[in-house]
């Protein structure tokens, strides 16, 4: 749990933001359920209200949906031609596409 001070400089540590762009932030991850707050005197303490790891599924999702019409071959291909990968990484992705296979 934290108040608006802390989440402005978590932001303002690792991008350039404005804190009415932090507040705006804010407004619509509680309107949107993502976080809720409490009041404690004349502070809003905002806390969690859904885990990290749904937020990744449902960004990634979306993102997937809005860039590669929710294909995820392209996606992948994009990604592998770019960037590039450890002999580790490559075995992970391996591991993972067999797994898929069963």
């Amino acid at each position: 749990m934290c108040n608006f001070c802390c989440i402005n400089h978590s932001y303002n540590h690792n991008k350039d933001w404005k804190p009415n762009t932090v507040k705006t932030l804010i407004g619509r991850l509680v309107k949107k359920g993502a976080l809720g707050y409490k009041e404690e005197g004349k502070l809003y303490i905002y806390y969690p209200l859904v885990a990290e790891e749904e937020c990744i599924k449902a960004e990634s999702k979306s993102f997937l949906t809005r860039v590669f019409g929710g294909a995820i071959k392209p996606m992948l291909v994009t990604f592998l031609q770019e960037e590039k990968l450890s002999q580790d990484e490559i075995e992970e992705l391996k591991q993972l596409l067999e797994a898929r296979k069963d």
